[in-house]
């Protein structure tokens, strides 16, 4: 089965493989903006979190806004390749394919927090085109849910199906704000409140 990865080395499927050198220091540098800030964090202290100096990083990302460029737009794509690998793997099945996509998404919401940090308040940071980059691969990512949620819920008009597939990321988004009730309780709450916001629309 294909399997798209996500910021530290994870596939959809929940294998997990030992991550590049690339990914630490990407994963080091997403905790680090989050907690502190983009300009709070030096290349020294991302470099030393992954045992390697802060020159050293430099054979790697040519600086701290080429991480942040990668965090950003990396997780955009690879949210949308794995909706995308979803459509498929549902087979025309909207409910089904609606399942995988909030579970999907919910992995990334538990596993990748940081990252969610990082998109509330460095976005702006980034240049013009990575930024336009970003976005598109959002709208991509976003017409996906609705094209699913549509097919799921006929009676809908357009607009309430896509004020709920935003205010059910709105939801999931929320985790970084969160106490975690252990993982699997968390994912489990996670799912009966979005399938509960999707079956609103059916009421």
């Amino acid at each position: 089965m294909t399997t798209t990865p996500t910021a530290a080395g994870r596939t959809a499927a929940g294998r997990t493989d030992a991550p590049t050198r690339r990914e630490q220091i990407l994963k080091e540098a997403a905790r680090l903006f989050a907690e502190r800030g983009f300009h709070g964090v030096g290349v020294d202290e991302i470099g030393a979190a992954v045992g390697i100096s802060g020159p050293g990083l430099y054979r790697h990302f040519p600086g701290k806004d080429a991480m942040l460029a990668e965090l950003l737009v990396g997780i955009s794509e690879r949210l949308l390749d794995g909706g995308r690998l979803r459509v498929g793997e549902a087979d025309g099945d909207p409910g089904a394919l609606l399942g995988a996509l909030i579970d999907g998404h919910i992995d990334f919401a538990l596993d990748d927090r940081p990252l969610i940090t990082l998109h509330d308040r460095e976005l702006d940071r980034l240049k013009d085109e990575d930024r336009k980059r970003v976005r598109q691969l959002q709208r991509q990512y976003v017409e996906l849910w609705v094209a699913a949620v549509a097919e799921l819920y006929p009676d809908a008009s357009r607009s309430e199906v896509r004020t709920a597939v935003h205010a059910v990321f709105g939801l999931l988004n929320s985790t970084p704000h969160l106490d975690t009730v252990g993982r699997r309780s968390m994912e489990e709450l996670l799912r009966r409140l979005a399938h509960g916001a999707f079956g609103a629309l059916g009421r």
